[in-house]
């Protein structure tokens, strides 16, 4: 069995902020728009001018923390008590996520992604990631009903910080690194098959304009190069996320990313920087001769992605990393098919490697 759970229509155009009630008219003469307070400082009243021109009722709910199972739950709420028949997200990954979740409860209402950074690919991907309150990973909620667009403004995204881009790059990297150890020497499953695809092909792009991409950003310039990076980021590796079979396979680096969101310590850090520290654990469990790691490290190096404690700027940090090895969870029927060890012992030897990097 195979399912690919993707999003109705995905767009990536510059400009398309603008044209956003276009898109939305078909589907909901009135919305919940639920927002990042900074995606609505520097994209909000574009937003609301274009759903106005097109006669569209609108109410604002501003996310001012993690997309949590009661803020979705409170917000399915208001959606229903407005009358919205339709919701749409403006802003980064926590939105994207909640947004998705509003419409699920709401009644699988019609969602209209519109994401401010390219750091994720929480626009696409077919599920929304839960957090508690102090912003631990919690779970995951499923969805039913798949966002009806997303609409990539390839401005917007070259007017963001260059952090969001590389923790984004590193979020995409992580799929092509996670999902090919997987690989048997016997065959693959048609789901891995795809997976890997998916993941290499966001590889290729990164491996070709990436690094010209970054520049771009830098220079809030809208290039071949960072349209096809952004692509990479949000698509391509939702793409990957988007494939479901039988078979247990969890991503390592982003089961260590899970327990560190239950560290303080780690709560300013994206998504994708932890997901890249999580790489760099995996590629001390993977690979036992340093050289081996290189093609991996060198990408996180390029993406400034910390690589050992050193650089965090706290005091001893044993105690906390054996606290992430202790929090990471990878069910048995997935460590089984990984070819090398991912237990408790195994995590903490890996982690306290990461002291010693240079």
């Amino acid at each position: 069995m195979i399912a690919m759970k993707v999003p109705e229509n995905y767009l990536q155009q510059a400009g398309v902020l603008n044209k956003v009630g276009e898109y939305v008219a078909p589907l909901a003469r009135r919305v919940l728009i639920v927002a990042g307070g900074h995606a609505l400082g520097v994209a909000g009243d574009a937003l609301g001018h274009s759903l106005q021109r097109e006669g569209i009722a609108f109410d604002v709910a501003r996310l001012t923390g993690k997309c949590t199972l009661e803020t979705v739950q409170n917000l399915a709420r208001q959606a229903q008590e407005s009358g919205a028949q339709g919701v749409v997200g403006l802003g980064g990954g926590a939105v994207m996520d909640t947004a998705k979740g509003v419409g699920e409860l709401a009644g699988q209402l019609p969602v209209i992604q519109v994401p401010t950074v390219a750091a994720t690919c929480a626009a696409w991907s077919p599920f929304s990631v839960l957090y508690n309150r102090q912003g631990g990973h919690s779970g995951s909620l499923p969805l039913r009903r798949f966002p009806a667009w997303i609409l990539v403004d390839s401005e917007v995204i070259a007017a963001a910080p260059v952090r969001f881009l590389k923790a984004g790059i590193v979020d995409a990297l992580a799929k092509w690194f996670e999902f090919s150890p997987y690989q048997s020497p016997d065959g693959d499953a048609p789901g891995l098959t795809l997976q890997l695809k998916f993941s290499a092909m966001a590889l290729e792009v990164f491996e070709s304009s990436a690094m010209q991409a970054l520049e771009d950003n830098r220079r809030q310039r809208v290039t071949r190069a960072l349209v096809q990076t952004i692509d990479a980021v949000i698509a391509f590796a939702g793409l990957a996320n988007s494939v479901r079979d039988e078979s247990q396979r969890i991503g390592v680096a982003h089961a260590i990313h899970n327990s560190m969101t239950h560290q303080q310590a780690f709560h300013h850090w994206l998504h994708g920087e932890k997901v890249g520290y999580g790489l760099a654990v995996q590629a001390i469990l993977q690979h036992r001769d340093p050289v081996d790691r290189e093609p991996l490290l060198g990408w996180l190096r390029r993406m400034e992605v910390p690589l050992t404690p050193a650089e965090w700027g706290s005091g001893d940090p044993r105690p906390l990393l054996a606290g992430i090895a202790a929090g990471v969870k990878i069910k048995p029927e997935a460590r089984e098919h990984l070819p090398f060890p991912v237990d408790s012992a195994s995590l903490q030897q890996a982690l306290l490697a990461t002291l010693n990097r240079q």
